[in-house]
């Protein structure tokens, strides 16, 4: 680094007249003052007109950076523009029209939903008539079902009851043998010999003088009373002949009154076989 005796080196070299330049150095500041005065004074009357005034040092100085000015910051965009409403001129007819409108659409709304909460209703009302149909329906059949089964359980039971009666008297009162096995009071079937006796007593009621082909055979229910009154006889199986068939049930109905078996009873109902030829 330079010294302080290399910059006093460095300078202008002394003059001898260093007292006259001193006042000519006053002399020039006293006229700049001067100047100076007269020039604010004159800027004040006109302003068009600039002044200028040097400085002179006898020590060089180095100069400063040139100032560098930051660009300006760009300018923002442009707000757009406010949109403007297009304003329709009034028309009351219109508004009116609208305003009709607008309220027949509510109409058709309120009728519309008045209408599906009345067919949802009458819905529902229908489906529970018919679940409490069904039910009763149910129910019905039911006590259908448990009446007759207490029927037929009643009429088991009597059924039973009358058994155990019949059964009872009929072991108080048999007439079987120490071998029989049955248990009715009496045997119910015929002796083999009462259909003899039954033979005998229609066969001469029967009053046919046709000739017939062949020994065809006619059946005929008889039932009797008690004491064997014939009280009526029906013709079960026909023998192909119509007379022959008559003659029978006329016979039967000549006899009146069938004979006793060998027990004293007359077994009713009984059917009665008769051929022709035998």
């Amino acid at each position: 680094m330079p010294s302080a005796a290399d910059r006093i080196d460095l300078g202008p070299p002394r003059d001898a007249g260093a007292v006259s330049s001193f006042g000519l150095a006053l002399l020039v500041h006293a006229a700049l003052i001067a100047a100076l005065t007269w020039g604010v004074n004159w800027k004040r009357s006109d302003r068009s007109v600039a002044f200028e005034a040097e400085l002179w040092s006898n020590t060089p100085q180095e100069a400063a950076p040139k100032l560098v000015e930051a660009a300006p910051p760009p300018p923002p965009p442009p707000e757009p523009a406010p949109k403007v409403q297009e304003v329709k001129p009034h028309d009351s007819k219109v508004d009116m029209a609208l305003e009709q409108e607008k309220k027949r659409k509510l109409q058709a709304q309120k009728a519309q939903q008045v209408q599906q909460a009345r067919a949802e209703k009458e819905l529902k009302l229908k489906q529970e008539q018919a679940k409490r149909k069904a039910a009763e329906e149910a129910q019905r059949l039911e006590a259908k079902k448990q009446l007759l089964q207490n029927q037929a359980n009643a009429a088991a039971l009597e059924a039973q009851r009358k058994q155990n009666i019949s059964r009872a008297m009929g072991l108080a009162d048999a007439s079987g043998g120490e071998t029989a096995k049955g248990t009715a009071q009496k045997s119910a079937g015929p002796s083999a010999s009462y259909g003899g006796m039954v033979r005998a007593r229609v066969k001469p009621n029967i009053v046919f003088t046709d000739d017939i082909a062949g020994n065809p055979s006619a059946e005929v229910e008889v039932r009797t009373a008690l004491d064997g009154t014939i009280m009526s006889q029906r013709l079960v199986k026909t023998s192909g002949n119509k007379a022959w068939d008559d003659a029978v049930v006329k016979a039967i109905i000549r006899t009146e009154k069938m004979p006793r078996d060998t027990d004293g009873r007359v077994p009713t109902p009984m059917i009665l076989e008769f051929r022709p030829k035998d």
